[in-house]
């Protein structure tokens, strides 16, 4: 039987994508004793956020703080955001820490259900401990996939396994070439064989490929 908390947690639309008892090196906030990272993957979180909000023009990141502010509250624990940068927190780190997978070629977290195909939205910072069993990572898959089809399928090679060229991407995505990127989402990610399952659907993708070009338009300025 699964633990209350996680059933809250995927009441409220969000997936837990890992948990741990932190240690000072952590860099974990206050008197914290346990962690859950939660975030979206498949496609309940962002149901729940177009049913709440118009996808055409309200930023995601204003949701999350309402939805998931909400939740912490209603578990008696504190919400902190991967989008928090007054300090920004380690959230690739907790999710090592978290059992949440390993790093990908594009240097994304894969994980080994979701596999490229989920987001960090908020960490859940406990005052207690909760008795939950260590989330195993199993095998790197990444280390057993010889072709490593999403290094050769981005249009404009923004990833070569060491960096990912953010500008190259941006540019294409937002060019007349950049049309199917805009319409499925990333075609690296879409590469990749694991968690296909999970992939965004093309509503899903194109919000967040908008939201890209916003946020890459925003810093430039």
């Amino acid at each position: 039987m699964e633990h209350p908390v996680l059933t809250a947690i995927r009441r409220a639309a969000f997936t837990p994508l890992g948990w741990f008892t932190p240690q000072p090196e952590d860099r974990v906030p206050g008197e914290t004793k346990f962690v859950i990272l939660i975030g979206n993957a498949g496609p309940d979180m962002f149901r729940r956020f177009a049913r709440e909000r118009d996808p055409s023009h309200d930023a995601m990141d204003d949701w999350t703080r309402a939805a998931a502010g909400s939740l912490a509250r209603e578990l008696d624990a504190r919400a902190v955001y991967p989008f928090d940068m007054h300090p920004p927190w380690p959230f690739l780190t907790w999710a090592r820490r978290g059992g949440a997978g390993h790093t990908s070629p594009l240097g994304l977290n894969i994980h080994p259900t979701y596999g490229l195909w989920h987001a960090y939205r908020a960490a859940l910072l406990f005052p207690v401990q909760f008795d939950l069993p260590t989330p195993k990572t199993g095998a790197h898959p990444c280390q057993s996939c010889e072709l490593k089809p999403c290094l050769g399928a981005c249009p404009v090679s923004a990833f070569n396994g060491t960096r990912y060229d953010v500008d190259a991407c941006a540019r294409h995505v937002d060019s007349k070439l950049g049309q199917a990127c805009r319409d499925i989402g990333c075609l690296a990610r879409h590469a990749c064989p694991v968690g296909q399952r999970f992939a965004y659907a093309p509503a899903q993708a194109e919000f967040h490929m908008r939201s890209f070009l916003a946020a890459r338009q925003k810093a430039s300025s």
